[in-house]
C-alpha cells in the first residue's frame, strides 16, 4: 500500500481543509458578484461607465445597505460576521446563518477635489465649445460628475455649467451684430444663423452626455430647475434669437425665401426647415414668424386674386387656385410647423376663393355648364366646398342656370317640335353633372328638381300636351328607333318630366286621345310597353288617374271575345240569307271587326252620319241584332271616325291592297261606278263632313300614294275640283298604307281636347268648393281659396276660382253673408 492509515487520515484532513478553503473562496466570490450586480442595478443609465478603486468601498457600502433589510433577521448582537466562517463553523443538521458585515464609511475627499474636478469638467466644456479634443476620457468625466453629485455638489455644478454656457452663447452674438451682420445678404445670414444653431445643438448634446448624471438626479428632483437641454434653449433664445436685429433679419430672410419659392424660384428648403424648426424649438414660432407670415400670405394672394380674376378665364383661374393650394400643402408637409396648416390654408382659400365666389360663378359657371366641362366643374365644386358658404352660393347659381336654360326650351313656341327631346337631353346632362361633378349632393339634387318644376310650368299646359304626344310617337307601330330595353328606359325618363308637371290632367287628356287612336287603328307598337307605361302612371298618380285608361284596355279585350262569338253567329246567320245576298257577300268578302267602347272610358267623339255601302249596313244590322240580344237595354252608337279598311284594287300594273280609313274607303268605292267625280258630288254621295272630306281627298290625291288624280293640280282641295281614278298607279309594295291621316291630330281636335280639360277642371273646382263648404258650413273668402289650392291638383288662377264661387252662389249652393261680403255660408 502506498499510504499508511496515519497518512490516509492526514490526507483526509488536508482534503477537507482544501474543500473548505475552496468553498470559502467560492462564497466570497458569490458575495462580490452579488454586490457588483447590486451596484450595476442601482447605477443610473449613462453613456459612460467607470469603476474608481478609490471609491469602490463606498459604493459597495451603499450596495450592502440597500440589500441590508433582506438579511435583518440574521444580524447578531455583536455585529455581522463573514458568511464563509459561519458556514464553516456550522454543525451538520443545525440551521445555517448568513451574517454580512458593514464596510467602512465613505472615504473623505481631499480639500481641492471640487475645484480640481470642476476645472477638469470646464476644460471639457470649453473644448466642446471650441470644437477641440477633450483631454480626459468621457467615462472619466462622467464619473467625476457622478462623484460630485454624490457629495452634494450638484447645485454648484449646475450653476457653474450654466455660467460657462451663457458666456459662450453671449460671445456668439457678436458675429451677427455690427458690420459683420450688416454686410451679409439674407441667404448668407440665414446660413450663418443656422450654423450657429446647429453647432449649439450639437454642443448641448455632448455636454448633456457628460453631465447626464446631473440631468437625471438633481434636475429631476428639482422641478424649478430646467433640464440641460432646455437650459441651452433658454440661453440661445435669450441672448441670440431674442435680439431684435437678429430676429428681424432672420424672419425677413425666411419670408423672402418663401416668397421666392412662391414665385417659382428654387430655394434651399432644408435651410428653411432647419430654421423654422429652430423657432419652433425655441417656442417663438408663432409670435416671431407665423403672424408676419400669414400677413404676407394674405397680402400676396389678395393682390394675386384680384389680378388673375381680370386676366384669366375661370377654368384657368380655378386650376391656378388648385395649384396654389397644393403648393402650400407641400410647404406645410416639408418645412412648416403643423400649427400653421389651418390658418394658412384658410388664408389662401379666403383670398383666392372666398372673396370672389360670386364673380367666379357669374363669369364662368354658365360657360362651363353649357360646354359640359365636367372636369372643370368637379374642380369648381371641390374648391367651393372648402370655403364657407361656397356650396350654398354654387347651389343657388346652379338652380338659376337650370331655370334660365330650361325656360329657353319651354317658352319658345318654335321649339315645340323638339321640346320634349331637348328637355330629356338637358335632364340627362344635369344628372351626369350631379353624379360626376357634384358628388350627388342632396341639396343640389333638390335644387335641380325645384328648378325643373319652376321652368316647366312657366308655360301652362303645353309641356304636358307635348310630353303626351312624345310618348305617343314612341309607342306607335313602326317606331324602330329603340329596342324594348331602350324604350323602357325612355319611359322612365319621361316619367321624371311628368312628375314636374302641374297640369297632369292635360297630359291625361291628350294621352288618352292618342292611346285611343293607337288601340282602335291598330298602331300600337307593343301591348307590353303600353301596359308598362300605364303601370308607371298608376304608381305615380294612383288608381283614379288611370282607371279610364285601364278601362280602354279592358274594352279591347272584351271586344276580341265578342268578335269570336259574333263570327260564329254570322256564319250561322248566313245560312238563312237568300242566295243573291250570299253571292254578293262572297264576291265582296267583307270581314267586319267591331270594337265595343264604353262611353265613359274613351274620348268624346262627335257623332257623324255617313252613307255606308249596303253590304256594310247589312253587317252592322247583323252585329246589332247579335249584341242587343245578349245585352238588352244597351244602346249602340256607331263611330265611323276611327274605322279603317283594307281594299283590294286592280291597276294596270297589277293588284294591290290599300290600307285606308273608313272615309277613304267610301271615296274609293265610288270609283267602282264611275271614272271621275267633283268635290260636291263626292260630299253628297258619302255624307262626310266638309272639312273631313277635304282632308280625305287631299290624302288620296296629294300624298305620296296618289291613287286618284286631282284636276287642277295643287295641295288644297277646292270646290269644283275633279277627281279621277289613277289606273296607272304603281308602287313597289303590295299592301300600301294610306291611312296615316287618321293618326294626325287636327287643329279642331286639339282645341276640343283642351276645352274638355278646362271644362273638367270647372267641374272639379265646383265639386271641391261644395265639398269644403259642406264640411265647414261658414268660411271667409281667403280661407276658402287657400283650402282650394290645397285640394286641387292642377294650377288655377284666383280669378277663375272667384268665377266658380259666383256661379255656385247663383245656383244657390252657397250664399254671401249679409253683413260681411267676404264670408260665405253653405246652403243645405
Amino acid at each position: 500500500m502506498p499510504f499508511s492509515n496515519a497518512t490516509r487520515k492526514k490526507a483526509s484532513h488536508d482534503q477537507q481543509d482544501t474543500e473548505r478553503s475552496q468553498r470559502k473562496r467560492r462564497v466570497s466570490g458569490e458575495n462580490r458578484q452579488g454586490l457588483a450586480g447590486l451596484k450595476r442595478h442601482k447605477q443610473e443609465d449613462s453613456d459612460f461607465c467607470h469603476s474608481d478603486p478609490h471609491h469602490s468601498s463606498s459604493q459597495m457600502d451603499e450596495s450592502v445597505n440597500s440589500r441590508k433589510p433582506n438579511f435583518s433577521a440574521l444580524v447578531g448582537s455583536n455585529g455581522l460576521t463573514n458568511r464563509a466562517s459561519s458556514l464553516a463553523n456550522s454543525k451538520p443538521g443545525t440551521a445555517k446563518k448568513l451574517v454580512i458585515k458593514n464596510f467602512k464609511g465613505k472615504p473623505k475627499l481631499h480639500d481641492n477635489y471640487k475645484e480640481e474636478t470642476w476645472m477638469k469638467l470646464r476644460g471639457a466644456v470649453d473644448a466642446i465649445h471650441k470644437s477641440t479634443s477633450i483631454k480626459y476620457s468621457l467615462e472619466e468625466l462622467y464619473q467625476a460628475v457622478e462623484n460630485m453629485c454624490s457629495h452634494k455638489m450638484a447645485v454648484m455644478l449646475y450653476d457653474s455649467l450654466k455660467v460657462v454656457c451663457e458666456e459662450h452663447i453671449k460671445h456668439q452674438i457678436t458675429q451677427f451684430k455690427g458690420n459683420q451682420g450688416d454686410e451679409l445678404d439674407s441667404v448668407l445670414f440665414l446660413r450663418k444663423i443656422n450654423k450657429c444653431w446647429q453647432d449649439h445643438c450639437r454642443q448641448m448634446i455632448m455636454i448633456r452626455s457628460i453631465f447626464l448624471f446631473l440631468d437625471r438626479t438633481y434636475v429631476l428632483q428639482n422641478s424649478m430647475v430646467s433640464s440641460l437641454w432646455d437650459m441651452g434653449l433658454d440661453l440661445f433664445r435669450q441672448h441670440i434669437i431674442s435680439d431684435t436685429s437678429v430676429q428681424t433679419k432672420t424672419v425677413d430672410g425666411l419670408l423672402l425665401l418663401i416668397e421666392r419659392e412662391r414665385n417659382g424660384e428654387m430655394v434651399d428648403r432644408s435651410l428653411l426647415k432647419s430654421l423654422l424648426g429652430m423657432l419652433s424649438d425655441l417656442q417663438i414660432y408663432k409670435e416671431a414668424f407665423e403672424v408676419r407670415f400669414l400677413q404676407e400670405t394674405e397680402r400676396l394672394y389678395a393682390a394675386e386674386g384680384q389680378r388673375l380674376m381680370q386676366e384669366r378665364e375661370i377654368a384657368e383661374y380655378l386650376h391656378h387656385v388648385d395649384k396654389r393650394l397644393e403648393e402650400e400643402q407641400d410647404r406645410l408637409m416639408f418645412y412648416m410647423d403643423q400649427s400653421t396648416q389651418k390658418p394658412l390654408v384658410s388664408c389662401v382659400e379666403k383670398q383666392l376663393l372666398g372673396e370672389h365666389l360670386v364673380n367666379i360663378l357669374q363669369k364662368g359657371l354658365h360657360q362651363l355648364l353649357d360646354e359640359n366641362r365636367t372636369d372643370d366643374l368637379k374642380l369648381l365644386y371641390n374648391l367651393f366646398s372648402r370655403v364657407k358658404a361656397g356650396l350654398e352660393t354654387l347651389c343657388q347659381h346652379w338652380g338659376d342656370y337650370i331655370k334660365a336654360f330650361g325656360s329657353t326650351i319651354v317658352i319658345n313656341p318654335e321649339k315645340d317640335k323638339t321640346m320634349v327631346q331637348e328637355l330629356l337631353d338637358f335632364k340627362d346632362k344635369v344628372d351626369n353633372i350631379l353624379q360626376s361633378c357634384f358628388s350627388s349632393n342632396e341639396k343640389f339634387i333638390n335644387t335641380m328638381k325645384e328648378s325643373f318644376e319652376t321652368f316647366i310650368n312657366k308655360r301652362l299646359n303645353k309641356p304636358a300636351e307635348l310630353i303626351a304626344k312624345y310618348v305617343d310617337s314612341k309607342l306607335r307601330a313602326g317606331n324602330k328607333e329603340a329596342t324594348e330595353e331602350e324604350l323602357e328606359r325612355m319611359l322612365d325618363k319621361i316619367m321624371v318630366l311628368f312628375r314636374f308637371i302641374h297640369g297632369k290632367d292635360v297630359f291625361e287628356a291628350f294621352y288618352k286621345k292618342d292611346l285611343a287612336k293607337r288601340l282602335l287603328v291598330g298602331k300600337s307598337a307593343s301591348v307590353d310597353a303600353e301596359k308598362s307605361m300605364l303601370s308607371k302612371l298608376k304608381q305615380e298618380c294612383g288608381g283614379a288617374f288611370t282607371s279610364k285608361l285601364e278601362g280602354m284596355f279592358k274594352d279591347m279585350e272584351l271586344s276580341r271575345d265578342i268578335m269570336v262569338h259574333f263570327k260564329q253567329y254570322a256564319q250561322h246567320k248566313a245560312k238563312g240569307v237568300d242566295e243573291h245576298i250570299q253571292h254578293q257577300k262572297d264576291s265582296i268578302s267583307i270581314d267586319l271587326t267591331v270594337n265595343i267602347l264604353t262611353m265613359g272610358y274613351w274620348p268624346t267623339y262627335i257623332p257623324m252620319e255617313v252613307h255606308l255601302p249596303p253590304e256594310m249596313v247589312r253587317y252592322q244590322e247583323i252585329f246589332k241584332s247579335f249584341y242587343l240580344a245578349k245585352h238588352s237595354g244597351r244602346k249602340l252608337q256607331w263611330q265611323p271616325t276611327l274605322g279603317h279598311c283594307v281594299l283590294r284594287a286592280d291597276f294596270r300594273a297589277g293588284k294591290k291592297e290599300l290600307q285606308v280609313s273608313l272615309f277613304q274607303s267610301l271615296v274609293l268605292i265610288m270609283f267602282n261606278d264611275g271614272d271621275d267625280f267633283t268635290t260636291e258630288y263626292i260630299k253628297q254621295y258619302t255624307g262626310i263632313e266638309d272639312g273631313e272630306l277635304r282632308r280625305t281627298l287631299q290624302s288620296l290625291a296629294c300624298g305620296k300614294a296618289r291613287v286618284i288624280i286631282k284636276t287642277p293640280k295643287g295641295k288644297d282641295v277646292e270646290d269644283g275640283d275633279q277627281f279621277t281614278f289613277n289606273n296607272d298607279f304603281k308602287h313597289k309594295l303590295y299592301r300600301i298604307k294610306i291611312n296615316q291621316i287618321q293618326m294626325k291630330e287636327t287643329q279642331e281636335e286639339n282645341v276640343n281636347t283642351t276645352e274638355r280639360v278646362f271644362q273638367d277642371r270647372q267641374y272639379q273646382i265646383d265639386a271641391a268648393i261644395v265639398r269644403i263648404m259642406k264640411t265647414r258650413k261658414t268660411l271667409t273668402h281667403t280661407l276658402l281659396v287657400s283650402e282650394l289650392y290645397n285640394q286641387l291638383k292642377f294650377p288655377v288662377k284666383p280669378a277663375d276660382l272667384k268665377k266658380r264661387i259666383e256661379s255656385l252662389i247663383d245656383r244657390d249652393y252657397m250664399e254671401r253673408d249679409k253683413e260681411n261680403s267676404n264670408q260665405y255660408h253653405y246652403v243645405a
